[in-house]
């Protein structure tokens, strides 16, 4: 395992995007403020106003590793990536409901889904999540080649690539601009803190404050929404 630094430093893994802008006030809360935009910065280390504690900016599918490997102490991650990734060698304490999303099979307009799962026909699915899909199929029975892909998923049942998807739906815009329809929810998606364990013990000093910030603050945005 890497070493992450003196027992000072800490290293917040973090994605561009809903999680980035979406932990910002979780920071904040813990009185921590980023001090330049991943969005306009080419750098991918960005420095806070607390010389100690960095961040790093890396792909979603990433931050899990970086974690991992202790050569970040702790990140943000969605549900959907730690499924995939499995989650080894990480502590995951909090459920920070940010980034929400859910996990949807989707298909063109017209195509009768069900009756193709209940003829236990085999499916041709295309997805960038093959554990989360073929987890799902196989509780159903139903069986499934899975197709490999990294983006445009909604093409692949347009050209006959693939019957049907499995993929991230936030507000459903995308799949009706594209004619298919959500034909199944799979699971609902949020991010998570997650903790490299050997910083949990070596750098719990530093940790745990901002841990119990970002607990409180995700707790109080709940409330603020029930």
């Amino acid at each position: 395992m890497m070493d992450t630094q003196s027992n000072s430093q800490l290293i917040l893994a973090l994605s561009k995007g809903r999680i980035f802008d979406e932990t910002l006030p979780l920071l904040e809360a813990a009185g921590i403020t980023v001090t330049e935009n991943p969005e306009t910065s080419r750098k991918l280390i960005l420095p806070t106003n607390d010389p100690n504690v960095r961040v790093i900016i890396v792909r979603a599918s990433d931050v899990p590793t970086y974690v991992q490997y202790g050569a970040a102490d702790f990140g943000v991650a969605g549900k959907d990536v730690l499924q995939e990734h499995g989650g080894e060698g990480l502590y995951q304490p909090i459920d920070l409901e940010i980034a929400k999303c859910r996990m949807s099979v989707a298909v063109q307009a017209g195509f009768d889904y069900a009756s193709a799962v209940r003829q236990g026909a085999r499916l041709r699915v295309a997805t960038k999540y093959f554990q989360i899909a073929r987890e799902h199929f196989a509780a159903k029975g139903v069986h499934v080649d899975l197709i490999k892909l990294y983006g445009s998923m909604e093409l692949a049942p347009l050209v006959g690539l693939a019957d049907a998807i499995v993929d991230l739906v936030s507000t459903g815009n995308t799949l009706r601009a594209n004619n298919l329809v959500e034909c199944e929810h799979i699971m609902d998606i949020s991010s998570r803190l997650v903790v490299n364990q050997a910083a949990l013990k070596l750098k719990r000093e530093r940790l745990q404050p901002i841990l119990e910030a970002f607990e409180n603050a995700s707790k109080g945005t709940q409330a603020g929404l029930a």
